[in-house]
């Protein structure tokens, strides 16, 4: 009896994440992969062809581009900024005074809190390829600089690594940082008495033990850089000529802009159900890789 109640309780408990997952995730998945196989446009008519979408995509004269940036972005983001740099601030951070720490990690997550509006208008100023604009300014004024720099315009596929790296590293430093508090201090004085020094106190004690958490970040932050375009589209918005254009952005752009003329919800649907299968294929590479299913345990709590 007390058996069956308890199962009641959690099924229970659990109903309301199961529904909210079945009608914001699961069926709008359903629908944008049925919705892949039709011609779909502005006029709402759910008419079937089969797979001209897929074929298209593998005539399109731009996914070559798109998937070269979008592969470059991808890489680019995620070695550069949310892992590596997430882990070098976590490190830094962790080897301050806790209150100085803090505040490094606080004043690093307001970008966060902030909008993403918000977020992409800063860096247009900072970017402007006016006389006005922050950088160009600073070079100008400081650096005898003759003339401004179009920065979006000549390193457009720089400007989105950037831009979108410094604030995905926060989320690494926040996990990473916790990580290497919750490490036992006696493996750190041990490392001292045998006289180890900075250097070899984080490649031996630190890295070994916050391995499943940089695995964490690394296969997160993969599929979410496989899907974000906000910053992309508020700050270079695909350009110039595409080449700040991921895939996320492009099937955006086909399907709710005026991109195609015609609002190709069909073709946009097509573009996304491949990026899952993708987002699919990577996460079991990163399963087999990473070894993650040695971290999940079953529950020693019995009901």
């Amino acid at each position: 009896m007390f058996k069956k109640r308890a199962r009641y309780n959690i099924m229970l408990f659990l109903l309301p994440a199961v529904l909210f997952t079945v009608l914001f995730f699961i069926l709008p998945a359903l629908m944008t992969t049925f919705m892949a196989f039709t011609g779909m446009d502005y006029r709402f008519q759910w008419n079937f062809v089969g797979l001209k979408n897929f074929i298209r995509i593998m005539h399109d004269p731009l996914i070559r581009k798109i998937t070269s940036v979008t592969i470059w972005y991808v890489l680019g983001t995620l070695l550069i900024f949310n892992t590596t740099f997430g882990l070098v601030l976590a490190v830094l951070t962790s080897y301050l005074s806790e209150k100085a720490g803090m505040f490094l990690r606080g004043t690093w997550l307001l970008p966060r809190f902030t909008p993403p509006i918000v977020y992409g208008v800063i860096w247009l100023w900072i970017l402007s390829p006016n006389r006005d604009g922050l950088l160009n300014g600073m070079l100008m004024s400081f650096f005898g600089l003759d003339r401004p720099i179009s920065w979006i315009v000549k390193y457009p596929l720089q400007i989105i690594i950037l831009t979108n790296g410094l604030i995905g590293a926060s989320m690494g430093m926040v996990i990473f940082a916790s990580a290497i508090q919750s490490i036992s201090r006696d493996y750190f004085w041990a490392s001292r008495v045998d006289g180890a020094s900075w250097w070899q106190e984080i490649r031996y004690v630190v890295l070994p033990m916050i391995k499943w958490p940089v695995a964490f970040i690394t296969a997160y932050q993969t599929l979410s850089l496989l899907t974000s375009y906000e910053y992309i589209l508020i700050i270079t918005q695909g350009g110039p000529y595409y080449k700040s254009t991921v895939w996320s952005l492009y099937s955006y752009l086909v399907a709710f802009s005026s991109y195609s003329g015609t609002f190709e919800f069909g073709y946009g649907a097509a573009l996304s159900t491949v990026l899952v299968v993708i987002g699919i294929i990577a996460s079991i590479f990163y399963w087999k890789v990473f070894k993650m299913g040695s971290m999940i345990q079953p529950s020693k709590i019995e009901f």
